[in-house]
């Protein structure tokens, strides 16, 4: 058993392409959900690239939004005595014991874009402000609608604790307006190909709908094909994340708004702050940390890059 326990850490060294490396560059974790995502991609990129600039070695690994495959991503950063861990995490509650985990083990967790229900296990927690940028949005929405007329809603993935909170901000501006009414609401868990068979499925009974507010731009991407392909494609979308694909169609004229996160700084911070807690043993901020969101229209539209401004 002493055998087994001593190889199977470097089993999963090997496999994952990294280590420690006691003599060499220390190790940074990067582990998001996928990165078929851009928004999770660039988290990823901007974070690893930022590590590299360092001098750290850098694993880049995705959860798929699985807390299991979560879990043991974690237990393969522990294996490799990672240095730290940059999280985009699969839960605000499933992930709690993974983080803990991996403080027990003396590696500090970074979280970006999702926060945990618990304080104090990570090392620092930055986000957007979500309820912010969900009201950026929703104001947008309202005077794109002429503050009247039927509406649709797509939320996220009802396990994240930022689709709760972009619905509270659309709605904390959008239920004071009486000419606004919501027809439709369907979660559509974040996928362009959910959110188009979602809003297919919801005008076949709500054809006279002025418009459609998502609460991220894979869906709203979505939701201006399934009503392009329906004939609707006057319909208003808006989106939040200011994806690549989300502004340029706002420059083409089919998306009319999106709510930009900053992920790329956030993902530049969260490394930051880990270099500087490894370095100096304090970040030198507190562990929540909220970044706020910019409204992207086409009037300023080509000021903005891969989440961020250029």
């Amino acid at each position: 058993m002493q055998i087994r326990r001593v190889i199977l850490p470097l089993m999963i060294a090997a496999l994952c392409g990294c280590g420690s490396g006691a003599k060499g560059p220390k190790l940074i974790a990067i582990i998001t959900p996928s990165n078929d995502n851009p928004f999770f991609k660039a988290e990823a990129d901007t974070a690893a690239a930022r590590a590299k600039e360092l001098g750290y070695q850098v694993s880049v690994n995705s959860h798929d939004d699985d807390a299991h495959k979560q879990d043991q991503l974690i237990d393969v950063a522990i294996a490799n005595q990672a240095a730290a861990i940059i999280l985009d995490n699969a839960g605000a509650d499933a992930s709690v014991a993974a983080v803990r985990k991996a403080k027990a083990a003396g590696i500090p967790s970074f979280l970006i874009d999702r926060e945990i229900n618990a304080n104090g296990i990570a090392v620092s927690q930055i986000v957007s402000n979500n309820y912010q940028g969900a009201t950026l949005a929703a104001q947008e929405f309202v005077r794109l609608m002429g503050e009247k007329g039927n509406y649709l809603e797509l939320t996220g993935r009802e396990s994240d604790t930022n689709a709760a909170i972009r619905a509270r901000g659309f709605h904390d501006v959008l239920d004071k307006y009486d000419g606004l009414k919501e027809v439709g609401r369907q979660s559509a868990n974040w996928s362009q190909t959910e959110a188009y068979q979602k809003i297919e499925t919801m005008i076949q009974g709500n054809r006279n709908i002025k418009g459609v507010i998502a609460a991220n731009d894979t869906m709203a991407v979505g939701a201006e094909a399934a009503l392009k392909n329906a004939g609707l494609d006057k319909a208003i979308v808006v989106g939040f994340d200011g994806s690549p694909d989300a502004i340029a169609s706002v420059k083409a004229g089919g998306i009319k708004a999106t709510v930009l996160q900053p992920a790329a700084m956030i993902a530049r911070m969260a490394v930051d702050q880990a270099h500087k807690y490894l370095t100096t043993g304090s970040t030198g901020a507190p562990e929540k940390q909220s970044i706020d969101c910019e409204l992207v229209t086409p009037a300023n539209a080509d000021q903005f890059g891969l989440f961020g401004r250029k």
